[in-house]
């Protein structure tokens, strides 16, 4: 049986509406997202199956489009869909950020890096520069290296303060590996930004490591 030939109120598009997005199960919103499914299989099955083969809603939204397309019932075009999605709700939480005082919405700051760096497969290594409010101005993605590092350059960071006129910055970068505990290198790195960045005025904030679930503070470890 399909979808339409369902009671109402147990299709996933009619309950949402009812009751909510909240009310769904992953797989249930994802077959929204998905909205048909395969020969044998109506959209829920198809959204099961997939939460099954890629180990829920995070292991499907960080996957690869090649592995993404091989699965059954899928290809570039779900694809597409699906990674649009993602992105509307990655601008959505930045687009909060940029409505407050970075410092005073912390948990904003930390889902918006957290959605932003948590699944980057390689080392990334951005700005957030702020005015004298501490407000956004803009987020930059200055390096990206390999797994296990990124090379960072003062000089750039400083380049990029000047430009956006910038009065304070929070630093970020992830560890592709999992693990957020901020190396001796992290430290001696924050340390050099923090010099240079002192000689234009410009006040490192907080410098953000963002693990798997986890993200360590430079500010609350009393470094900064």
């Amino acid at each position: 049986m399909t979808i339409s030939g369902w009671p109402v109120d147990e299709r996933p598009r009619e309950r949402l509406l009812q009751h909510g997005p909240e009310a769904l199960s992953d797989a249930e919103l994802l077959a929204i997202v998905l909205r048909t499914g395969v020969s044998g299989k109506t959209a829920v099955d198809l959204a099961r199956s997939l939460l099954a083969r890629f180990g829920g809603l995070r292991g499907l939204l960080a996957v690869e489009q090649r592995l993404f397309c091989e699965a059954p019932g899928l290809g570039p075009a779900k694809y597409a869909v699906v990674r649009a999605v993602l992105e509307m709700g990655r601008r959505h939480l930045g687009e909060s950020l940029r409505r407050e005082t970075v410092l005073s919405s912390s948990l904003v700051t930390r889902r918006y890096l957290t959605a932003a760096f948590r699944d980057r497969p390689r080392e990334a290594f951005a700005c957030l520069f702020l005015d004298v409010r501490h407000r956004l101005l803009v987020e930059e993605i200055l390096f990206e290296g390999t797994i296990d590092a990124a090379v960072v350059y003062p000089r750039e960071v400083v380049k990029r303060a000047l430009f956006h006129n910038a009065a304070a910055t929070i630093l970020v970068h992830n560890h592709p590996s999992g693990l957020a505990e901020p190396s001796l290198a992290d430290r001696d790195l924050t340390t050099r930004l923090t010099e240079a960045l002192a000689l234009i005025g410009v006040r490192v904030v907080d410098h953000l490591v963002i693990g798997d679930g986890h993200i360590v503070s430079f500010k609350e470890r009393g470094w900064l």
